[in-house]
């Protein structure tokens, strides 16, 4: 029991590092993009202002919260694999 409660542990400790890494390269390449879009049409203002509020948007996207499948997809796997060897 202490065993799988280790591996569990370990399990999350490296889900929130692989989830943290992402969400921190996910949004530097989402400000990249808006940059690059920002200097590709020639826009004029205020180019913060503009990659600001592309980056409000992408906070609340579908896309970023499909990086918490780092934290889900584990886990249903781990309990799948646990059904089918105990009762299948």
């Amino acid at each position: 029991m202490i065993g799988a409660l280790r591996l569990f542990v370990g399990l999350l400790i490296a889900q929130t590092i692989a989830y943290v890494a992402l969400s921190v390269y996910a949004r530097r390449v989402r400000r990249r993009k808006l940059e690059d879009r920002w200097d590709e049409k020639g826009k004029t203002g205020n180019k913060d202002a503009f990659v600001e509020r592309g980056l409000r948007a992408y906070d609340n996207s579908l896309r970023r919260k499909l990086i918490l499948g780092v934290y889900i997809v584990p886990w249903v796997a781990i309990a799948s694999v646990i059904y089918v060897v105990n009762y299948l």
